[in-house]
């Protein structure tokens, strides 16, 4: 774990990150650690060899986590207050395309009773790896998400915007105009597509930006 957090806590420091999910983490474990360059790591997942999700925080705002939340070795949240401001932190980690519809389903009913549980008044941020794709355009689904995808969607894909309606929240990623390149969150070989996003309550997507 060293290596990995002080490189991730690194990454941080240089690109001025204060809060950052992560996930497939393969921590065993429900701890809370420092990671150094002034980062802490909470984390939970209960095989090495698989899964495992965390939040990492700048160390100046530990003192405002309120709550910590390990729902499974795939979500997890963070709560905390920011000058008066009640912000949760999700970070989930969604079955890959090949896995049981049954682990797919336990994964989005696990995220979905984690934000029924949150005070509508509150700001809630998800940061997940989906493995799916929402895919470029948004006809029919402009509530949700611009148009600022990658590819085409799939139903990994279908399953994120299903759940930001019910949820009544947005698709940040979508919303910004970029380069391909830099939508693109996984490459492996020739492939380069989207899997990663981050949600928001529609009514706080004024409050994002770039």
């Amino acid at each position: 774990m060293t290596g990995k957090g002080r490189e991730l806590a690194d990454m941080m420091e240089r690109r001025k990150v204060d809060i950052l999910c992560v996930q497939e983490t393969r921590w065993k474990g429900s701890k809370a650690c420092s990671i150094g360059a002034g980062f802490k790591l909470f984390y939970y997942g209960v095989d090495s060899k698989r899964n495992g999700v965390g939040v990492v925080l700048k160390e100046e705002f530990v003192r405002n986590v309120l709550e910590v939340k390990r729902v499974s070795d795939r979500v997890m949240s963070l709560k905390l207050e920011i000058e008066g401001v009640m912000l949760n932190v999700v970070s989930g980690y969604a079955p890959q395309v090949g896995c049981e519809l049954e682990e797919k389903e336990r994964f989005w009913s696990e995220l979905d009773e984690v934000i029924e549980s949150i005070p509508t008044g509150e700001r809630v941020v998800i940061g997940a790896d989906f493995n799916g794709h929402v895919g470029e355009g948004n006809r029919g689904d402009e509530e949700v998400m611009d148009k600022f995808g990658v590819k085409e969607r799939n139903l990994e894909g279908q399953m994120v915007v299903d759940f930001a309606k019910r949820m009544d929240m947005g698709v940040v990623n979508t919303y910004f105009q970029k380069r391909e390149e830099h939508r693109v969150t996984y490459k492996s070989g020739g492939r380069r597509t989207q899997v990663d996003y981050i949600l928001c309550r529609r009514g706080n997507l004024k409050e994002i930006s770039d």
